[in-house]
């Protein structure tokens, strides 16, 4: 009877715990704080000017670790928060590296405005990127730089490396880098859609609002993940009592929350010369005159593509194998998840983050 009673109090207890921990949850996800606040990496600004801050990631008040890695420059895309390398604790790329011995860096370009629609992919290949690399170099005593560039951030990467061969990049690393836009889901719709018109409709929209808003942006982006979105009420009642997996959603909806617009001439660019006209397919990018081949990248490569990345779909990553002609080596692999999944999900640990350290290991020898 004692035992029977004992039972009974106990899963009472439980139970009220339980629902405790639920409506704290629920009020921490609604008209609370949230259920965790951001942790970023520790760093120190090294160079802050508009559109070009760069960070060096740091352990303070660590141990320093042996001086054997090397310098990392992170490339983040356009139109996305450069916090895609430093999500959270335990989805952070930066956090990876340092632990793994490197010397992780990376360049913020801040908030894109309506100031800023004359700004077109000259101002990163020629200008922003350039200087980071050579930055990072200096403050590594002149070493080598090995680049990671995410989405629109790989191609980057790539078309400065090809623009400037004299550039101190010992490796690049483009993690579902759109490299065929023919194999991009939806472009070739949209391109036999545009032949009608020319493709004047939506480059004269966008010249006139001086880019693609921020707004407009991260629309865009939640479209892209529409079941996620309509799974969201489920997930959360689902998980109420779960407060590390609610703090990974509320980590990503924070993530899409903060996303910068595009450049209005940029986006230009990227819409006549890789979503019409396929640029990149063919090994190439033209900006007026001057053409910049991908086969003029000279270092290694490593490419990673998600299956279930419906942004930038394996394939149209896996392209570069057939273009970067110049590279001393390109590297094909796959990783799970979405598109920023394979960056930074709860498999990037163990497929894109470890292909990546034997990369750049492999780079050193």
């Amino acid at each position: 009877m004692c035992d029977i009673v004992s039972r009974d109090i106990l899963l009472g207890v439980s139970l009220a715990d339980t629902v405790t921990l639920a409506a704290r949850n629920a009020w921490a996800l609604t008209l609370g704080d949230g259920i965790e606040q951001p942790a970023p990496t520790p760093y120190t600004v090294l160079w802050d000017q508009e559109h070009r801050r760069l960070h060096r990631f740091e352990r303070i008040g660590e141990p320093v670790a042996a001086d054997t890695g090397s310098a990392v420059l992170l490339v983040p895309p356009l139109a996305a928060p450069a916090t895609c390398f430093d999500l959270r604790p335990d989805q952070s790329l930066a956090r990876f590296l340092l632990d793994c011995g490197h010397h992780p860096y990376l360049v913020d370009y801040g908030e894109i405005g309506f100031a800023d629609r004359r700004m077109g992919f000259e101002d990163w290949i020629d200008d922003i990127l350039p200087e980071a690399i050579r930055r990072v170099s200096a403050d590594r005593d002149g070493a080598p730089v090995d680049l990671v560039g995410w989405s629109l951030g790989g191609v980057l990467a790539l078309l400065t490396a090809a623009a400037d061969v004299a550039l101190p990049i010992r490796s690049i690393t483009a993690v579902g880098a759109p490299l065929d836009y023919d194999k991009v889901n939806f472009v070739p719709q949209v391109r036999a859609v545009a032949r009608f018109t020319g493709g004047i409709g939506a480059s004269t929209l966008i010249r006139l609002a001086g880019g693609v808003p921020a707004p407009l942006t991260r629309l865009a982006y939640r479209v892209t993940s529409w079941e996620r979105e309509l799974r969201r009420p489920l997930f959360v009642a689902t998980h109420l009592t779960d407060a590390a997996t609610l703090g990974r959603m509320e980590t990503i909806d924070r993530f899409q929350d903060s996303m910068p617009g595009y450049p209005g001439r940029l986006y230009n660019q990227l819409w006549g010369r890789c979503m019409l006209a396929n640029d990149l397919g063919r090994g190439e990018f033209r900006l007026g005159e001057r053409r910049i081949a991908l086969s003029e990248v000279t270092a290694p490569v490593l490419l990673v593509g998600g299956p279930d990345d419906v942004i930038t779909p394996a394939a149209a990553v896996e392209h570069g194998t057939r273009t970067l002609t110049g590279a001393a080596e390109v590297r094909f692999e796959t990783a799970p998840g979405s598109h920023l999944g394979i960056l930074t999900g709860p498999a990037a640990r163990n497929t894109t983050w470890l292909y990546l350290e034997k990369f750049l290991a492999d780079a050193a020898a």
